[in-house]
């Protein structure tokens, strides 16, 4: 049997250097690190009844909530939020100016 040998490896970083070149991909991450965040922006209270759906256009996020009423305390909170969010934006490098809660949104994830 001949011996086949193995010596054009692609490392794991060069695969991921050259998944991130991807914009979508890259979009997706940066996004997604965003959305870890949510919970120090919205507090302990609403960290489980609520979180990150989307990104609009115009720099809008939209937050699925459990609830009208959930919904309804964090459009009163909403300032206070888009400001606890500032720091994780600009490290990142997005914008958000506006949110928008929609109890129509939310999913209940299975396990």
């Amino acid at each position: 049997m001949k011996k086949v040998l193995y010596t054009n490896f692609v490392s794991t970083e060069e695969i991921i250097a050259d998944m991130l070149e991807n914009k979508d991909i890259k979009k997706a991450v940066t996004r997604s690190n965003l959305y870890k965040f949510w919970s120090k922006a919205a507090g302990e209270k609403f960290a489980n009844k609520s979180k990150p759906y989307s990104l609009l256009p115009g720099h809008i996020m939209v937050i699925a909530c459990e609830n009208a009423i959930v919904a309804q305390e964090l459009m009163l909170k909403k300032t206070q939020i888009l400001l606890k969010l500032q720091p994780y934006l600009k490290s990142l490098k997005i914008k958000v100016q506006d949110l928008k809660f929609d109890p129509k949104k939310w999913q209940v994830e299975e396990d």
